[in-house]
C-alpha cells in the first residue's frame, strides 16, 4: 500500500533474511522516503508473534441447526521500540509535549483545606489558579476553564408485560445549576504554539456563584455536584485535563417564625391479635421547634399511655427521606439517622418523657428547593406493641445551617436596628436623694430655664435614632406605689361623726 502525503515509501527490513532461530537477535531497519519536509510526531516498531485456531461446529436440535465458534490465542513475542520521541520544529524547540514534560497540571482554590473540598455558599466568590510545572521548554495551546455544578438523577425499575416478557424502565433527569466558562491563555492570533520555558507557571481565575443553589449531596439514586474543570491543549498531544470539586452548603437560617414553631401531636391505636382487642395504646409528642442544627440536642417531651395486657416499648428516632425525581416517578429512600429506646411500659401504666434528649449526629442540611432531589428529615415516636404493628406519629423536622440565636431571633434582629447608646445609664448615683421642696426647683427664672429640654445638636451622639424626650439625671427618690391602704388611718379616740346630726 502507497502511503498517501507527503510520505514516498515507509518499509521494514530484516538484515539476516526471513529465518531466525529461538534466542537470535532480530535486526532491521525502517525505510521512510519523504516528498517534502514533514514534521513527525513518533516512529515506533511492533514486533509480535502467536498461534491462533479457529473452526465452527454444527449441531441438530430438532429441525435447527446451531453452530458453535471455537476459537483460541496464544502469543509468544510482543516487543515495543520507539525509534524516534520526536521531530525538530522549525523554532528548534521540541514539538512533541511529552507527559515527562509536564510534572503537574492541578486546580488549587483559595479557602480550600490540605487533600480536602473547599465549601462556597450561594453568591460568593470562587478564586483559585491553575498551576503548571514544565521540566523543560515546551509548545503550548489554549488554557480553558470550565466551573459546572449540576443535580443528577438515574435509576432503574424491572417490569413484567405478560407471563414470559420482562424489560427494565430506566429514569433519569438533570438540573444545572452553574455553567460558566472562560481561557486563560489563548492560542495566538497567527495559529503558532505559545513557548512556556521550564518552571512554575500559575493562571488565576475568579467567578460568581449564582444566588440560588442546592447544597451538595451525594445519594444513592443522584447526587448535587460543583467542580471545575481546565483543560490544557498542546499541539501534536492529547489534551491533558485536570479537576477539583468544590462544596456548596445553601444557607438554612432557623431563626424565622416558620421553623421555631413547636411541633406537636398525638395518635392513638387499637391492639388487636386474632379478633380480640387486647386494650388501646395512646402517644402525645411534642419538640420546642421546628428547625435544629446538626450537634444539638432535641428535648423530647412525649407521654405514652398503655391500657392493653402486655408491656410495649416506647422509641424515637430521626429519619432521613431522600426523594428523587424523574419523568414524574419518585423513587424514596429512607434511612435511619439516629435514634433512642425507652424502658418498658407495662401493661396499664403510663410512662412521661420530661424532655428526653435525642442529639443530632453531623448530616447533611434538608434540600427543599430542588427540583429533582429533595432530602426532609423527621421526628418518629413509635411503640413497639407485640403482637401487632407499631404506633407510629412523625413530627417533621429542618435541619439548618444557622444556628439558633441565643436571645432569640426575634429579639435579635430588633435589637441591631434599633440600637441606643445607652452609657448614660452609668450616671445614675447608687445612693438616692429625697426629692427637694417646689419653691427649691422653680424658685428662680434661671432654675426654669435649667428644666427646659435642650437641643438636638446639644445632645451629640448620646442618643442614636429618633429624637427621645429629654430624661434628667434620676437623682430624686421615686415616689411611693398606689396602695388602697390609708397611710394615715384614722384614731380610736375620735368619736365618729353622726351623718344624721
Amino acid at each position: 500500500m502507497q502511503p498517501p502525503g507527503r510520505v514516498r515509501r515507509l518499509e521494514v527490513r530484516l538484515q539476516d533474511g526471513p529465518a531466525h532461530g529461538g534466542g537470535q537477535l532480530l535486526h532491521g531497519w525502517v525505510r521512510l522516503e519523504l516528498r517534502g519536509a514533514l514534521r513527525v510526531r513518533a516512529l515506533e516498531v511492533c514486533a509480535r508473534g502467536l498461534a491462533t485456531v479457529h473452526w465452527l461446529e454444527s449441531y441438530s436440535i430438532g429441525l435447527n441447526v446451531v453452530y458453535r465458534d471455537h476459537t483460541a490465542c496464544q502469543t509468544f513475542l510482543y516487543r515495543r521500540r520507539q525509534l524516534i520521541s520526536a521531530a525538530s520544529s522549525r523554532s528548534g524547540l521540541s514539538s512533541a509535549m511529552i507527559f515527562d514534560r509536564l510534572k503537574r497540571f492541578s486546580i488549587v482554590l483559595e479557602g480550600a483545606e490540605r487533600d480536602g473540598p473547599a465549601a462556597f455558599s450561594p453568591g460568593q466568590a470562587v478564586s483559585g489558579r491553575v498551576v503548571l510545572e514544565l521540566a523543560a521548554a515546551a509548545r503550548l495551546g489554549a488554557l480553558r476553564l470550565r466551573a459546572l455544578g449540576a443535580a443528577r438523577v438515574h435509576w432503574t425499575e424491572s417490569r413484567s408485560a405478560g407471563s414470559s416478557t420482562a424489560y427494565t424502565q430506566s429514569y433519569s433527569d438533570q438540573v444545572e445549576f452553574l455553567s460558566h466558562r472562560d481561557t486563560l491563555m489563548a492560542p495566538p492570533d497567527n495559529g503558532e504554539a505559545t513557548v512556556l520555558q521550564a518552571g512554575r507557571h500559575e493562571f488565576p481565575f475568579t467567578f460568581q456563584l449564582p444566588e440560588t443553589l442546592a447544597t451538595s449531596f451525594e445519594g444513592k439514586h443522584g447526587s448535587v455536584r460543583y467542580w471545575v474543570k481546565a483543560k490544557l491543549h498542546r499541539p501534536w498531544s492529547t489534551v491533558k485535563k485536570a479537576k477539583k470539586e468544590f462544596t456548596v452548603i445553601e444557607p438554612i437560617d432557623i431563626n424565622t417564625p416558620a421553623l421555631l414553631a413547636p411541633q406537636a401531636g398525638a395518635k392513638e391505636k387499637l391492639a388487636r391479635a386474632w379478633y380480640c382487642n387486647r386494650g388501646q395504646v395512646s402517644v402525645t409528642a411534642k419538640i420546642d421547634r421546628k428547625g435544629y442544627t446538626p450537634g444539638e440536642v432535641i428535648p423530647i417531651f412525649a407521654e405514652i399511655d398503655n391500657c392493653t395486657s402486655r408491656a410495649v416499648v416506647p422509641k424515637a428516632a430521626i429519619i432521613q427521606t431522600q426523594t428523587f425525581i424523574a419523568r414524574g416517578t419518585k423513587k424514596q429512600k429512607k434511612s435511619v439517622v439516629t435514634s433512642i429506646t425507652g424502658d418498658p411500659i407495662p401493661a396499664g401504666k403510663r410512662e412521661v418523657w420530661h424532655g428526653r434528649a435525642l442529639k443530632i449526629p453531623p448530616v447533611g442540611p434538608s434540600i427543599l428547593q430542588c427540583r429533582i432531589i429533595q432530602v426532609e428529615y423527621s421526628l418518629k415516636v413509635c411503640v413497639d406493641i407485640p403482637g401487632t404493628s407499631k404506633l407510629l406519629l412523625e413530627l417533621p423536622l429542618v435541619i439548618g445551617t444557622i444556628p439558633l440565636h441565643p436571645f432569640g431571633s426575634r429579639t435579635s434582629s430588633v435589637s441591631s436596628q434599633y440600637s441606643v447608646n445607652l452609657d448614660w445609664l452609668s450616671t445614675i448615683p447608687e445612693q438616692l436623694e429625697a426629692p427637694p421642696e417646689y419653691s427649691a426647683v422653680v424658685s428662680s427664672p434661671e432654675a426654669e430655664q435649667s428644666l427646659a429640654p435642650p437641643c438636638r445638636s446639644e445632645l451629640g451622639d448620646i442618643l442614636e435614632g429618633p429624637f427621645f424626650a429629654y430624661i434628667q439625671e434620676f437623682r430624686f427618690r421615686p415616689p411611693p406605689l398606689y396602695s388602697e391602704v390609708d397611710p394615715n388611718p384614722a384614731s380610736d379616740s375620735i368619736r365618729p361623726r353622726c351623718m344624721t346630726c
